[in-house]
């Protein structure tokens, strides 16, 4: 994989987190973040697999696995910035 492809990835996580802290900031319940974050992130990884042909998907069903678990990392990276600041 390329880092190209690496960094792709990467970058669907960091949209999906800033889309769920504005869904927040709007005063969505925290329950729907998790939806709102994979399915952000399979719709970029679609989308980044036909714009980028270094992405590391062949085919649709992979750039929907790749999308949906790079947007749930995002939940995960949101629950551990609450976990790590809670006192």
């Amino acid at each position: 994989m390329e880092i190209m492809g690496i960094t792709a990835i990467s970058s669907i996580t960091i949209i999906c987190y800033l889309g769920a802290e504005l869904c927040k900031a709007l005063g969505l319940d925290a329950k729907w973040l998790p939806c709102v974050c994979g399915i952000t992130g399979a719709v970029l990884g679609l989308a980044a697999m036909y714009a980028m042909p270094e992405f590391p998907a062949g085919n649709i069903i992979t750039a929907l696995a790749v999308g949906i678990v790079s947007g749930l990392a995002a939940t995960g990276t949101n629950e551990l910035v609450k976990q790590l600041s809670k006192k």
